[in-house]
């Protein structure tokens, strides 16, 4: 048998705020490539903030690992880019190929790729330049990597998520995310979104129909996913399932099919080695990762008993990690700090409804301790309780462990961002006040 396509298809910033993990969003073209294909309900990305999140993804390794402890855009960037998965893929005879956003480097050209599309004024958008690909009897086997920057927030925005003239949902019958207040700017904020998310939709299904319409359909594999949780307070860059919590969707050989939906805990990391399995090619060494094609084919129930992830920089410096098991989340800060850390999230009328309530002045703790069973929202924090204490002291112990494995920087104090990058004032206010170089 050939060895399968892979087609890596991602956004910025959607969580898991798609239909097919049942909100009332309406993305017709991901609902059917759910149906076509498996539906992971517990897929959580490596770290909710863009690039490590990504890279990730696609080194197989913990961001800190990986070296990218923040935004490519901002000066960091990967440790050893010949640990993408790019290379060990065209060492197995894949042609590599990326059209629009990939946000592991600041130049795409840095990466690997044989061929990266033409971006910006007068390129041709990636849904149809991946589309022309398609069309164009490749050679195979390839990786497409097509990456879309819906659902991220404009930046600046002036009001929601876009400004005029951007398309706009209509707030009357919406309902805002899990931890905001119902009011009429949350529903503004989320109707934006859905619209965003309308255009993504859209977007992807242009890729898909052409993957489909050339023939490639059933000997690729489709990864379907995002970064991080969406851009509202306390979501994207934040520990909780909130900002943790992605899409993930696959479609293809091996058993991605039938329309199974997947209730076991896997991260992004354990996408690099399921690409490895299923195409025949050695793991490369480094890989944190396990393949979910156990999983997928009923061999298993699980293969994760404990899932991680971290922050170290977004805007600006908040080093926070956790361990989730099934039912319980550890969450601990590393910066002593008792205020948030306002430049880490981004702007918009969410976050200026909570800042007129307060928001900025609320106390926040060092360590948090969540019962996923009985608090999904992660709203009440059990650290302080002796009742669970140990819980409390299991969950460190799952932490640390994993720090010292993994060889955590943050074990050996304040973790500097490279010479060159931009960050923010942890005191500031905003992501899009002035940055200071380092």
């Amino acid at each position: 048998m050939p060895r399968p396509n892979i087609l890596y298809i991602h956004s910025h910033d959607t969580g898991r705020y798609v239909q097919p993990y049942g909100y009332a969003i309406p993305t017709p073209g991901i609902q059917r490539l759910a149906e076509e294909g498996v539906l992971f309900r517990q897929a959580f990305c490596a770290g909710p903030t863009c690039s490590p999140s990504r890279a990730a993804l696609l080194t197989g390794m913990c961001p800190h690992s990986a070296g990218m402890i923040g935004l490519a855009h901002r000066g960091f960037h990967l440790r050893d880019f010949s640990r993408h998965i790019v290379h060990t893929l065209k060492r197995a005879g894949y042609t590599t190929v990326l059209a629009g956003v990939q946000h592991v480097a600041k130049s795409a050209g840095d990466i690997g790729y044989d061929t990266v599309m033409p971006r910006g004024a007068g390129a041709r958008p990636a849904e149809q330049a991946a589309a022309e690909f398609l069309r164009s009897r490749p050679a195979q086997p390839f990786f497409l990597d097509v990456g879309f920057i819906e659902t991220h927030r404009l930046s600046p925005p002036q009001d929601g998520y876009f400004t005029s003239p951007g398309p706009s949902g209509d707030a009357r019958y919406v309902r805002p995310p899990a931890p905001l207040p119902d009011t009429p700017e949350t529903r503004r904020d989320m109707a934006d979104f859905i619209a965003a998310a309308g255009i993504l939709d859209r977007k992807m299904s242009v890729v898909l129909g052409a993957l489909g319409e050339a023939g490639l359909a059933g000997n690729t594999l489709v990864i379907c996913t995002t970064d991080h949780g969406i851009a509202f307070p306390q979501m994207k860059c934040n520990l909780t399932d909130h900002g943790l919590g992605v899409m993930l969707i696959m479609r293809g050989p091996g058993g991605f099919d039938g329309g199974k939906v997947c209730d076991a805990m896997v991260s992004h990391i354990d996408v690099f080695p399921t690409v490895c399995a299923l195409a025949d090619i050695e793991a490369p060494p480094w890989l944190q990762g396990r393949s979910l094609l156990p999983l997928v084919r009923g061999e298993v129930q699980r293969i994760n008993d404990e899932i991680f992830g971290e922050v170290t920089y977004h805007a600006a410096y908040e080093p926070m990690r956790a361990v989730r098991t099934e039912r319980w989340k550890y969450i601990r800060r590393f910066d002593g700090r008792h205020r948030r850390v306002m430049p880490n999230t981004d702007d918009g009328l969410s976050r200026k409804l909570w800042l007129r309530h307060g928001w900025r002045d609320m106390p926040i703790a060092e360590e948090y301790l969540f019962d996923l069973m009985f608090d999904p929202n992660e709203a009440h924090n059990l650290a302080g309780d002796p009742t669970y204490g140990d819980v409390l002291m299991d969950m460190r112990a799952r932490l640390e462990r994993w720090m010292v494995r993994t060889d955590d920087p943050l074990l050996r104090g304040p973790v500097p961002a490279p010479a060159g990058a931009r960050v923010n004032d942890v005191d500031g206010l905003s992501p899009y006040e002035p940055e200071k170089t380092l």
